[in-house]
């Protein structure tokens, strides 16, 4: 549920996620650290069943044990999406499992390049992971939730697929792919009662953007914390197609507007001082 603070601020209030709907299980892409550990978390308090899928066997281990301590089931499944028998072994795992939620929190710009200078191969990379393993996920699940006409897909997006931004080109138009998907898939299963979100984020304080150096004392500048904008997402998910969190609406309004170059010269400033880049 939604609200308005004193000051105008759009605010969330708390929202049971309904396991009836949602569960008994949910698979958690990008599961073990950040906005998807705050999934797993949010979820585990729900009563719902887990499957979390990571590269990093690390800190995919430390978040099962955490939320199986809240009484639910966990299973993990260390694994690189990019790998080609990635769905072979997603399937393997959940087979067996009715899985009411995809969340899917796995997608990052794995290789910041300038384009034509850049490795075409780790480009390729960055749409694999953001578009093709998303698409795969989405169909083999959201296909199953058609089936049983409940359940829930909600799709990690960014403010960055809103414009072209330099050295990150790829994975801003994958993030405005994965927005358009979402619109379009949320008309095609809500009539079987399948709720579709594109869940789009600003800056988070994840460890992800911890480790890339960002500058978060910027003036002004909008950061939002992972278990916020999990719990946002969670709580509009029958909300869709598109919920934009942390208060960043009018900064995505902002990025439609017709001026495109003026739009993305002014953004490409702004990432260099966030980057802390000249």
């Amino acid at each position: 549920m939604s609200g308005t603070s004193a000051n105008g601020t759009r605010t969330t209030r708390a929202r049971t996620v309904d396991s009836r709907t949602y569960g008994p299980w949910a698979v958690v892409a990008g599961g073990s650290e950040g906005v998807g550990a705050s999934f797993a978390h949010q979820l585990a308090d729900a009563g719902i069943n887990l499957v979390l899928i990571a590269r990093k066997p690390a800190p995919l281990q430390e978040t099962a044990e955490q939320v199986r301590a809240k009484g639910v089931e966990v299973r993990t499944l260390e694994l690189d999406l990019l790998d080609p028998g990635a769905l072979a072994a997603v399937r393997e795992a959940t087979d067996g499992l009715e899985v009411g939620l995809l969340v899917f929190n796995a997608g990052a710009n794995s290789y910041g390049h300038e384009f034509v200078t850049g490795d075409l191969d780790g480009v390729q990379g960055v749409i694999d992971l953001n578009i093709t393993a998303q698409l795969r996920l989405t169909h083999h699940f959201g296909a199953l939730m058609k089936e049983r006409r409940r359940g829930g897909i909600l799709l990690v997006g960014s403010l960055a697929g809103y414009l072209g931004q330099a050295h990150m080109s790829i994975y801003s138009a994958a993030k405005a792919f994965s927005r358009i998907f979402a619109e379009g898939l949320w008309l095609e299963l809500g009539e079987y009662d399948v709720q579709v979100l594109e869940l789009v984020l600003g800056v988070t304080r994840t460890p992800a953007m911890v480790r890339a150096g960002l500058d978060f004392t910027l003036p002004g500048l909008r950061v939002a914390d992972p278990d916020d904008v999990a719990r946002e997402g969670l709580a509009h998910l029958h909300e869709g197609p598109v919920w934009i969190a942390g208060g960043n609406e009018e900064t995505a309004a902002q990025r439609g507007g017709p001026d495109r170059a003026a739009l993305a010269a002014g953004a490409h400033e702004a990432s260099k001082r966030l980057l802390r880049r000249t």
